[in-house]
């Protein structure tokens, strides 16, 4: 338990001390200073020289080693792969992309040859590949399976079984949008803000809800789902069996069905068009940002929370889509419920499910390290 603490210390504070860590954990100088050269002779602390001196000896600085070890990271969506490689601080050290087309069964060889040429850009290291997250586009159980991808179509996939039993790793894998809540609140716009849902809008709209700065997974651990709320009461059918679902008016899907009758097949043409003036998709990405405002107000006056964080593919678009969001939602909100609210995009834009299941790796590593 003390290694556990002083590992903590050196996460959150370094660098720092070994009287700084004493200080900040209550215990005494030798304890500590044992404890940290056990983490030294693990390759997870390292000394990089005196700091200042505050009228004796100079102390030696700690800082944590990021490079003891690598994860990877999988964002697997609906038209698309990505993958990073990072150090155990959560740095890309690696990356890959690939764009997919419609399928109705996993691309399982795809992603295995992300994973694997990921797997060989790694450094080497003393703990070597620590795991393997993935974020998908559905709903996940606690065993690892995906019970239900609609816009996949898939249903009962034993991925992290089928992972484990080909890298011999420790697997996380997750719902993409929890994924990407959690890769912002480590690493972007949401980070040390106590109650955020993030909205990741691609090819359909999925959540995370985060409240207390937990994530809030649920009785069964299925919440999220929010792009299945339906915010027309007799509106077209969804794939998930329901009808007017949030994400069929809008999604990136939603974006370019109707971009169709423009001429354009592409979120990158839509953007390119947009930037460069075209009043037509400008007004189609404003129709799809007032739905999308529907929506976050009915997030906002359920869950009151102190931002709204719009990820994935979409929030490229943010310039267009952010003034017709706001409208919606002050339009549509409780005042006292939106006296507060924020309403951002990613910070790590398309990265935000792919940086938080790398987080899942690394997160499920220490976790081992502090119970040894």
């Amino acid at each position: 338990m003390n290694t556990s603490i002083v590992l903590e210390a050196v996460l959150k504070h370094a660098p720092l001390s070994r009287a700084q860590i004493s200080e900040l954990t209550g215990l005494n100088k030798a304890t500590v200073s044992s404890l940290v050269q056990d983490l030294i002779d693990a390759h997870l602390v390292r000394e990089i020289g005196p700091g200042e001196s505050s009228g004796g000896r100079k102390p030696v600085i700690l800082l944590f080693n990021e490079k003891a070890g690598y994860a990877v990271g999988i964002d697997l969506g609906v038209n698309y792969i990505r993958g990073i490689l990072s150090d155990l601080e959560g740095g890309v050290v690696a990356e890959r992309y690939r764009e997919l087309r419609p399928q109705q069964e996993l691309p399982l060889h795809l992603l295995m040859d992300c994973i694997d040429e990921l797997t060989k850009q790694a450094p080497d290291s003393p703990y070597g590949i620590v795991g393997i997250g993935v974020g998908v586009p559905g709903i996940v159980d606690d065993q690892g399976t995906i019970l239900f991808a609609p816009n996949m179509k898939l249903r009962q996939v034993a991925l992290k079984r089928m992972l484990q039993e080909r890298y011999g790793l420790p697997v996380t894998i997750d719902n993409e949008a929890n994924a990407g809540a959690q890769g912002e609140q480590k690493y972007g716009a949401g980070r040390g803000i106590r109650n955020q849902i993030y909205v990741s809008v691609g090819i359909g709209i999925g959540t995370g809800i985060i409240l207390n700065k937990e994530l809030f997974k649920g009785a069964s651990g299925f919440s999220g789902e929010l792009g299945h709320l339906s915010i027309q009461f007799d509106g077209k059918p969804c794939s998930c069996g329901n009808r007017g679902c949030w994400e069929l008016y809008a999604s990136e899907n939603s974006l370019l069905e109707q971009a169709a009758e423009l001429g354009f097949d592409s979120l990158e043409q839509l953007l390119d068009a947009a930037s460069a003036g075209d009043e037509r998709v400008q007004s189609l990405f404003r129709k799809i940002g007032s739905y999308l405002g529907v929506g976050v107000a009915n997030i906002v006056n359920v869950f009151n929370p102190d931002v709204v964080i719009i990820g994935n593919r979409m929030s490229r678009g943010a310039e267009w889509l952010g003034p017709a969001i706001q409208e919606a939602v002050d339009a549509r909100t409780l005042p006292y419920h939106r006296a507060q609210l924020r309403i951002l995009f990613a910070e790590l834009q398309e990265h935000s499910a792919v940086r938080g299941a790398a987080y899942y790796a690394i997160n499920e590593f220490f976790a081992k390290v502090k119970s040894v």
